[in-house]
């Protein structure tokens, strides 16, 4: 089992900068991505950033160039970096991480934290 603890989530105002962490332990190994995630009231889920196990980023249209995923391995922590905040980045942010287990991947999923973009 791997167990994920965001936080850094709160009220900003637009144009405003946040910094998610997700904090993971459990049994960390083999992990194939770690990802963050956001639903909006009324809306499905949506990726919003992916860091692979070889460093390698992907990033939603909507947070290119104002966003940045990155991981620190000896805490076991991956970082979002959110920047130029807007109204419509307003979500429940949710940390993921896929790892290879015996039989395929698992996915396991973090509480999510509540990021808040309103003057």
């Amino acid at each position: 089992q791997v167990q994920l603890v965001e936080s850094g989530g709160g009220l900003v105002q637009p144009g405003g900068s946040l910094r998610l962490s997700c904090a993971a332990s459990g049994s960390i190994f083999n992990i194939h991505t770690r990802s963050w995630y956001r639903q909006a009231p009324g809306k499905e889920r949506e990726l919003v950033a992916t860091i692979t196990s070889n460093s390698a980023t992907n990033y939603a249209d909507s947070v290119k160039g104002r966003f940045n995923i990155a991981r620190d391995n000896a805490k076991n922590t991956v970082y979002l970096e959110m920047n130029s905040l807007k109204p419509e980045d307003t979500a429940v942010y949710y940390c993921n991480v896929k790892v290879w287990r015996v039989g395929g991947l698992s996915t396991y999923w973090g509480q999510g934290t509540q990021v808040t973009v309103s003057s």
